[in-house]
């Protein structure tokens, strides 16, 4: 069994997480990360992670065989997962942003 694409998504899950636990790497030999340089390469991450995913897939329709059909589904979802995560951090900055836009200063 081939347990490669497993190892890649619990690896993304693990980094994934120890971001939202607000210790990402890029932050902690360094002190305090910009903010706007931590969500650029958020950014940046998710649009790789789509790129490589959309590649693979297109090698796989063009009868490419180095490409394995669980690998291309797995990089597909990922993307996704990757997106639809983005898409909710930023619902909520804009809510934050609303919220204290709205106050009685």
């Amino acid at each position: 069994m081939d347990t490669k694409g497993i190892e890649q998504v619990l690896s993304v899950l693990k980094s994934t997480a120890a971001q939202a636990s607000g210790k990402p790497a890029e932050s902690a030999g360094a002190g305090a990360a910009d903010f706007s340089q931590v969500l650029q390469g958020s950014i940046d991450k998710v649009n790789q992670a789509q790129m490589q995913a959309q590649q693979m897939a297109e090698k796989l329709a063009a009868g490419d065989n180095t490409q394995n059909l669980h690998e291309v589904m797995i990089a597909l979802q990922t993307a996704s997962v990757s997106f639809q995560e983005m898409v909710q951090a930023r619902n909520r900055l804009v809510n934050a942003y609303q919220d204290i836009m709205n106050m009685q200063v």
